[in-house]
């Protein structure tokens, strides 16, 4: 099996017409890392993968693979493999032959082909499954097959165009870590295209979030969920309690903004460094899991705390949540491990005071949000 190669997307443009699909698009891809480009629907990360595969030109910009200008190179000159959402397995085939199917098409004799893909079955974990028709196997199987089959091509770069989006959750979740550990043993570099943040994070060296043709930011998982760049990559990775407000004071890395449910204190994100200043509009962000009840309700205005009134309350299992409303009718959701201290003596229409850890929170320049899109 080849080692992976990097991966470089500079100052890339795609255009359909007057429709542009990806904006001076600029990010580097390591050799063998597992690189995600995630963003809602539109947004043009699998107008990238095709990019990278050879099926679309640039309108503008350079694709380079392993330090090679990709620019009049077909998708069969690149190294690369791309597996379709769909999967494409054939049906009539049988599971063998399906793995070595491009090994037949270069002319590779049987035997050895059928040693290549029962070498590979080894792999993604399905020995002494190559005699079975592609009909026979489950979900998650027919997921490592095209893996597989995408692998005896041996590549140096494998494109995955959201392959998990059929699958169940469950399944889902499974093949997240089947996915992470077959990259990891095979070596490639993976450029994995998703609407989904779990699959993203879970999976993930780095990913870069976009937004209608633009990369919002590129950084591991840790940074994208902790220190956004933008409003809307706050409000599309993970859950998020906003409150729209404007900017009092500014110190040591820190904001007072003023909000519908009061003064809120929160740490500057680092892409917005400079760039608040009092009377800005701004965006405060705080999790969920960010917040606590205290003890005695005290009114608005401390920096740090929210005073609001339970309207509701769920059981998730290993999760408690409690979704209440702040002045002004802001809704406001709060999780809690599923543990004794998580059950606080609350009940619905009860006014209670929400703290949390100004460092938790995070304050940006006011943007579009992803409910928005």
């Amino acid at each position: 099996m080849k080692s992976g190669v990097g991966v470089e997307l500079e100052n890339l443009w795609i255009k359909f017409g007057d429709f542009t699909a990806v904006r001076n698009a600029t990010v580097r891809i390591e050799e063998g890392e597992f690189f995600s480009f995630l963003g809602p629907s539109g947004c043009g990360k699998t107008t990238i993968l095709r990019t990278v595969s050879g099926f679309q030109e640039p309108s503008q910009g350079v694709v380079r693979i392993g330090g090679r200008n990709m620019a009049g190179i077909g998708p069969n000159k690149r190294p690369t493999a791309l597996i379709f959402q769909n999967l494409a397995l054939f049906p009539l085939m049988q599971v063998w032959e399906n793995i070595a199917f491009a090994l037949e098409v270069k002319g590779v004799p049987k035997a050895e082909r059928r040693k290549r893909a029962d070498e590979l079955l080894e792999l993604i974990a399905l020995p002494g499954q190559g005699d079975k028709l592609v009909d026979e196997l489950s979900g998650g199987q027919k997921q490592r097959v095209a893996v597989a089959r995408a692998l005896a091509a041996e590549p140096q770069v494998l494109l995955l165009d959201e392959p998990l989006s059929a699958l169940d959750l469950k399944l889902r979740q499974h093949m997240r870590t089947e996915l992470r550990a077959i990259q990891q043993r095979v070596g490639l570099t993976f450029i994995y295209i998703t609407h989904d943040q779990g699959e993203a994070l879970t999976m993930s060296d780095h990913i870069a979030v976009m937004r209608e043709g633009v990369i919002e930011q590129v950084g591991d998982g840790k940074q994208i969920y902790d220190d956004p760049a933008s409003a809307f990559v706050a409000s599309f990775v993970g859950e998020n309690n906003d409150f729209a407000g404007t900017v009092q004071a500014v110190d040591n890395g820190q904001a007072v903004v003023a909000t519908a449910v009061g003064e809120l204190q929160a740490r500057i994100a680092t892409a917005a460094r400079g760039a608040l200043k009092p009377g800005d509009s701004a965006m405060v962000f705080i999790r969920p899991e960010n917040f606590t009840i205290v003890e005695a309700a005290k009114g608005n205005g401390d920096g740090n705390r929210i005073a609001a009134t339970i309207a509701n309350e769920e059981f998730e299992g290993q999760s408690y949540h409690v979704f209440l409303e702040g002045e002004g009718g802001a809704a406001i959701k709060m999780s809690l491990t599923n543990r004794g201290q998580a059950r606080t003596a609350s009940a619905v229409g009860q006014q209670v005071t929400l703290a949390y850890s100004p460092d938790q929170a995070v304050a940006l320049p006011a943007g579009a949000m992803a409910d928005e899109e």
